[in-house]
C-alpha cells in the first residue's frame, strides 16, 4: 500500500481554492395564472422582456408579446394543450432567433427553423433574432439595379430595382401569387437568393410550389418559410419576420436577396387574433392601433446597403389580397403607404384573358426608370400613355361605330400591345427579348400583323434572332452593353424574318 503524501493532499487542495469561483446561478421563475387559445397569462416574471422566449414545461416554448404591471401575456409556439394554471415558466434570457446559413437553401422550414421537407434535420450553428431594427439612412445608398422580373409588363411599366419594397395587390385569384413566383424563377441566372414566405396557405399549395420551383430549377437558391393554416395563430405571426432575418444574413455578406411575403392580409389577421385574445383595445376594422408598426417594421428592414457595408440588398414583394378591388380597406391603405409602389391586378382583365392582369394605370414605381437598363427605358417610353389612351378609347368606342382613322389607328395599336404584353404562366422572358418585342411593337412592326397571329410573330421573331448571325450579335450587345442598338440594324433584322413570316 503506498503512502499518501500530506504535501500533495495540500498542493492539490490549494490548487481546487484557487480555481473556485463562486456562481449564482438565479432563474426567473413564474407561475401560469390562465391559458386559452395559444395565450398564456404568466404572474411572476419581473424581469422578462418584449419578445423574449420563454420555457414552459415539457419543453414548450413561448415568447413574451405583452408586459403588464402584474403579469406577462406570452404566445405559446406549439400546439401542445398540456400547459395548465400552475405550471411552472422560465424566461431564457434569449430574444427569440432563427437558424441562418447557406444549408437553408432549397428547404423548406417553418417560421422556427425547423425542417418540414422531410430532407432531414439543418445543420447550421448560426442565427439571427427575428426582430431587429431596420438598416438606418446612412447605411442604405439609392436603389439603382434592376431586379428582372422577366415579366415584359413589368420591366417595361413597373420595374423592380434591387432594395425597393413593390406591393402586390389585388383580390382573390387574380394571378398574385404566380407574379412572384415567376419572379423568383428569372433570377436563375440573375445571382440572387430568393425566400418564399407561406402565411396561411394551405399544406398543399406550399408543396406545390416547392414541385414548380424545383421543376424549373429554382430550389437551389431558393428557401420556403411556411406557416400552413393549420398552425396557430403565433406562427403566422412570427413568419414574415423569419424570412427577413434569415434574408439579413445573406444581404450583410453583400448578396442580393429577394423576400415574398405571401400574404399581408393572413398575416395581419393572425396579429389580430393574438391581439385580441391579449385584450389589446380593437379599433378600426378591429386591428389593434399598432398593426401599421407590425407591417411597416418588417418591410423597413428591406434596403440596398452602401459599398461599405457589402452593398448587398433585399428586394421585399408584400401580397395583398383586396375584397371586390377595394384598396381603401385598412391594411392595403396602410400597405400602401409603407411600400415603393404598387402592381394592382385586375379582377376583370384576369376573366377577359388578359394574363397577368395588371392594371396599367393603377400600377406604379416609385423607383422607376432608376430600376431599368438603358434599352428597355428607352423603347418604353410611350407604352403607359399607349395602353391608357387605348383604355380610355375602348371604352369610349363600345357606344359608336363611326370611327375616323387616326382613332382606328390608335384602337388597333392598343390591341396589338395588350396582345404583346401578354404572357404565359412561368414563362419568363430574358430581358434582351424584352427590348426586341417592345422595339418592334413601338416602332410599327406588328401593325399589319393580325392581332390571332401576335404571340406566334412574337415567338418566331425571337428564335429568328436566335439564328440569324446579326440578330444574335444584337441580342448579346444589349445582354452586355445593357443599351439600345443602332435602331436600322434591330429594323432591318426584324423586316427580314416578316419576309418569311407567313
Amino acid at each position: 500500500m503506498s503512502k499518501i503524501n500530506p504535501g500533495e493532499i495540500s498542493a492539490l487542495i490549494k490548487e481546487q481554492i484557487e480555481k473556485y469561483s463562486k456562481e449564482i446561478k438565479t432563474d426567473n421563475v413564474g407561475t401560469v395564472i390562465s391559458v386559452g387559445d395559444g395565450i398564456a397569462l404568466v404572474h411572476g416574471l419581473d424581469e422578462a422582456m418584449a419578445g423574449e422566449l420563454l420555457e414552459f414545461e415539457d419543453n414548450v416554448y413561448g415568447m413574451v408579446l405583452n408586459l403588464e404591471r402584474d403579469h406577462v401575456g406570452a404566445v405559446i409556439l406549439d400546439e401542445s394543450t398540456n400547459i395548465k394554471e400552475g405550471d411552472r415558466v422560465k424566461t431564457s434570457g434569449r430574444i427569440l432567433e432563427v437558424p441562418v446559413g447557406e444549408a437553408l437553401l432549397g428547404r423548406a422550414i417553418n417560421p422556427l427553423g425547423k425542417a418540414i421537407d422531410g430532407l432531414g434535420s439543418i445543420e447550421t450553428s448560426q442565427t439571427r433574432p427575428l426582430e431587429k431594427k431596420a438598416p438606418g439612412v446612412m447605411s442604405r445608398k439609392s436603389v439603382e439595379e434592376p431586379l428582372q422580373t422577366g415579366i415584359k409588363v413589368l420591366d417595361a411599366l413597373v420595374p423592380i430595382g434591387r432594395g425597393q419594397r413593390e406591393l402586390i395587390i389585388g383580390d382573390r385569384k387574380t394571378g398574385k401569387t404566380s407574379i412572384a413566383l415567376d419572379t423568383i424563377i428569372n433570377q436563375k441566372e440573375e445571382d440572387v437568393i430568393c425566400i418564399y414566405v407561406a402565411i396561411g396557405q394551405k399544406e398543399s399549395t406550399v408543396a406545390q410550389v416547392q414541385q414548380m420551383l424545383k421543376k424549373h430549377g429554382a430550389d437551389e437558391y431558393t428557401i420556403i418559410v411556411s406557416a400552413s393554416a393549420s398552425e396557430p395563430a403565433p406562427l403566422l405571426y412570427l413568419a414574415p419576420y423569419a424570412g427577413v432575418s434569415i434574408g439579413e444574413y445573406f444581404m450583410h455578406q453583400g448578396k442580393s436577396v429577394l423576400v415574398v411575403y405571401d400574404d399581408l392580409s393572413k398575416h395581419a389577421t393572425a396579429y389580430r387574433e393574438l391581439s385580441l385574445l391579449l385584450r389589446r383595445p380593437p379599433g378600426r376594422e378591429a386591428f389593434p392601433g399598432d398593426v401599421f408598426y407590425l407591417h411597416s417594421r418588417l418591410l423597413e428592414r428591406a434596403a440596398k446597403l452602401n459599398d461599405d457595408l457589402g452593398g448587398g440588398s433585399i428586394t421585399a414583394l408584400p401580397i395583398i389580397e383586396t375584397q371586390a378591388g377595394d384598396i381603401s380597406a385598412y391594411i392595403p391603405t396602410n400597405v400602401i403607404s409603407i411600400t415603393d409602389g404598387q402592381i394592382f391586378l385586375q379582377s376583370d382583365l384576369f376573366n377577359s384573358g388578359v394574363r397577368p392582369a395588371i392594371n396599367a394605370g393603377l400600377s406604379v414605381s416609385r423607383v422607376g426608370g432608376s430600376a431599368q437598363i438603358k434599352a428597355i427605358k428607352k423603347v418604353s417610353g410611350t407604352l403607359r400613355l399607349d395602353l391608357a389612351s387605348y383604355r380610355e378609347l375602348e371604352a369610349f368606342t363600345q357606344f359608336g361605330s363611326d370611327l375616323d382613322e387616326a382613332t382606328r389607328k390608335k384602337l388597333d395599336r392598343g390591341k396589338r400591345t395588350v396582345e404583346v404584353l401578354k404572357q404565359g404562366l412561368h414563362e419568363v422572358m430574358p430581358v434582351n427579348k424584352q427590348v426586341i418585342s417592345i422595339f418592334a411593337l413601338t416602332n410599327g412592326h406588328f401593325d399589319d400583323v393580325k392581332v390571332e397571329n401576335i404571340s406566334r410573330f412574337e415567338s418566331e421573331l425571337h428564335e429568328f434572332f436566335d439564328r440569324d448571325e446579326t440578330g444574335k450579335k444584337l441580342l448579346d450587345e444589349i445582354k452586355t452593353k445593357k443599351a439600345l442598338p443602332d435602331s436600322d440594324a434591330l429594323s432591318s433584322v426584324i423586316e427580314k424574318f416578316k419576309k418569311s413570316f407567313a
